[in-house]
């Protein structure tokens, strides 16, 4: 499940992520939200907050993830994950090759500062 935080303002979407994520995940919440701040601001800045209970990606969300970040490479300004296991980070500076904004992962000790990263 991904739930939209009250953080997100403009072009700032923030999300937490819980259990597994989903092709509904993607395409009822992510990308609509994505595809509206792209088009109203040019480029989006997303943070992902992964809790203690995120499960990580079913196969189908994995493909909407990867086929969305291609096809708007060029449309996001920062892109950022708080918490999650060390192949979150190998999973990031793959992302950073296709990906023309700044990336960066934090751990779950540093909410505030990822949160201030993405709105500075």
């Amino acid at each position: 499940m991904i739930k939209v935080m009250p953080e997100s303002k403009g072009n700032v979407l923030i999300l937490e992520a819980e259990g597994k994520l989903t092709d509904r995940d993607y395409k009822d919440v992510l990308i609509p939200r994505l595809e509206s701040i792209i088009g109203e601001h040019g480029k989006a800045r997303l943070l992902l907050d992964r809790g203690d209970e995120f499960h990580g990606w079913d196969a189908a969300a994995l493909w909407d993830d990867a086929h969305f970040g291609i096809a708007h490479r060029k449309d996001f300004e920062k892109m950022g994950v708080i918490g999650g296991p060390k192949w979150v980070e190998w999973g990031l500076k793959l992302a950073a090759l296709a990906i023309s904004g700044e990336i960066r992962s934090f751990p779950s000790s540093e909410r505030e500062e990822a949160l201030r990263w993405i709105n500075a």
